[in-house]
């Protein structure tokens, strides 16, 4: 599963092939969660509150690299890296 981004202790990655609708996966620690590109909604697992709050506002500065990075990895291109928040 390809990192994709990596801030605050926070990793985001995605996998190759993965199922719809488009998401990345989150990790902070033991922690971890499906977050969905479009609405930012978890669709599974959990995050810290202030922890989920600076990945969907990470999510909604970069929805059209994320979908980009969906679509590549589809289509068994790798990935490119998405910047942190600044």
């Amino acid at each position: 599963m390809p990192e994709i981004f990596r801030f605050f202790g926070i990793m985001i990655r995605m996998f190759f092939e993965d199922h719809e609708p488009p998401h990345f996966h989150a990790q902070y620690g033991a922690a971890s969660a499906k977050v969905s590109i479009a609405s930012r909604e978890l669709t599974s697992g959990g995050l810290p509150p202030r922890i989920l709050a600076l990945v969907r506002e990470w999510a909604t500065l970069h929805e059209a690299e994320l979908l980009d990075n969906w679509a590549r990895l589809r289509a068994k291109r790798p990935p490119f890296r998405i910047p942190p928040l600044e």
